[in-house]
């Protein structure tokens, strides 16, 4: 069985960065040490394909690969099964998990990253999915995915874009650290990264390191939540059994 190969972004748009550009030099470490050439797209987070695989394709192409949008393609199933490396990008979570599962994505893309090690990337929406559920994304359920479970890439959940409570804010309503709380109150919780914009998770196997220009911080059921800094070990939650 070939080493999973993951680079879970928070945000491809990050304040003072172009798209994709913060995490730049991640993105093209992974690829190029695997020798990939073009990167298959799916696009299913947002409504208007092309458009999305227009915007994505600027960096890609800049940095030397080619992208091929899923949705031009006859059969999706196919077009994972000869993918050199995946990129799925943000949008609404709860529409891209559906549209993996009625497209029957979720096998295929399993098999890809854990038997045969081709690289994933995910951002945002496209981080959430390839976390054990989709439990703690920010996203509205717009429409219904016959299930929470995600593609279970990583035995953790993760929350992009991960807001800290402005102390000088008026507003009332929960934070996102409150939301997460009640979310480890439930019985069947998994911990929870929350990736501030700027993060990204880098997963080797069972090797996984934070990345990025800020800090993260972990929730742990039963445990004070930490601030994690960059560059931090955090290969213990792939062990980890929830």
């Amino acid at each position: 069985m070939a080493a999973r190969q993951l680079l879970l972004i928070s945000s491809s748009q990050v304040h003072g960065y172009e798209y994709l550009q913060c995490a730049e030099n991640d993105i093209n470490n992974l690829l190029r040490k695997n020798n990939v050439s073009s990167v298959l797209f799916i696009p299913y987070a947002l409504k208007d394909h092309d458009k999305y695989l227009k915007m994505v394709k600027n960096p890609f192409l800049k940095w030397g690969y080619q992208v091929d949008g899923i949705h031009n393609r006859e059969n999706p199933v196919e077009a994972v099964q000869s993918a050199e490396a995946i990129f799925i990008g943000g949008g609404n979570t709860f529409r891209l998990l559906k549209a993996l599962y009625d497209n029957n994505l979720i096998d295929i893309i399993r098999k890809r990253v854990f038997e045969q090690g081709i690289p994933y990337i995910g951002s945002s929406a496209g981080t959430n999915v390839a976390t054990k559920s989709i439990h703690t994304t920010n996203d509205m359920p717009i429409v219904f995915p016959p299930t929470f479970d995600a593609l279970k890439l990583v035995p953790f959940n993760i929350n992009p874009h991960y807001m800290d409570h402005d102390e000088k804010s008026t507003h009332k309503g929960e934070t996102r650290e409150e939301r997460i709380l009640q979310y480890l109150e439930e019985p069947h919780a998994a911990p929870v990264l929350g990736l501030r914009e700027g993060n990204s998770l880098l997963v080797e196997g069972n090797n996984a390191i934070l990345k990025g220009v800020t800090r993260a911080r972990l929730f742990m059921p039963g445990n004070e939540a930490k601030e994690i800094s960059p560059e931090a070990d955090l290969s213990f939650l792939m062990n980890l059994n929830y």
